[in-house]
């Protein structure tokens, strides 16, 4: 496997972590409005502010406009997410092509030293590419859940996303650091 290839892996590695923590706050962010707003809606709620003329609807908008920047920029970084996915998919696409035109099976398992084979590379970017497929399935999910909460707020299933995300990233840190670590520590030198 080229060097350049894993290389570009890690990077992809990296920019899905660095999405991972803007996508954790706009949600969070997304989530704190969607609890507001039947309370913005309740006349009771404005005590004294009541006697500023348009005060609710003022609110309500501001509200709403902030709820729909928030969530067309999560639509951005699922989109981004997407990137990486097909980045992935793209690498091991490619391994798989290597593989296909090695004529010599032999050499496919071969290892030189602590070396990994061409094989174990293209199973590293295979699970890389799995997980990172079934995280932003998941993302994707949770997106269509939170922007229906919008219209019919539930806080329980407000909550139990929140717990989804909280609980993210399902990719788990330790066994992407083993892939790189196990299978491409040399290459990657």
């Amino acid at each position: 496997m080229e060097a350049q290839k894993l290389r570009k892996a890690k990077e992809e590695m990296e920019k899905w972590k660095s999405l991972q923590v803007v996508w954790v706050s706009r949600f969070s962010n997304v989530s704190s409005i969607i609890q507001r707003l039947q309370e913005i809606q309740n006349p009771g709620s404005y005590g004294a502010l009541r006697c500023v003329k348009g005060i609710e609807n003022a609110v309500m908008q501001q509200q709403m406009e902030n709820l729909k920047t928030l969530l067309l920029s999560m639509r951005q970084i699922l989109e981004e997410f997407k990137g990486c996915v097909l980045t992935f998919e793209k690498l091991r696409r490619d391994g798989s092509q290597s593989l296909k035109v090695e004529t010599s099976k032999k050499r496919v398992k071969e290892r030189i030293g602590v070396k990994p084979c061409i094989a174990d590379c293209l199973e590293g970017l295979s699970l890389l590419y799995e997980m990172h497929q079934a995280e932003y399935h998941l993302k994707s999910s949770i997106f269509t859940a939170l922007s229906s909460l919008v219209l019919k707020p539930s806080p329980g299933d407000l909550n139990a996303l929140q717990y989804l995300v909280v609980d993210q990233p399902n990719i788990p840190s330790n066994e992407v650091q083993r892939i790189f670590d196990v299978i491409f520590a040399e290459e990657i030198k």
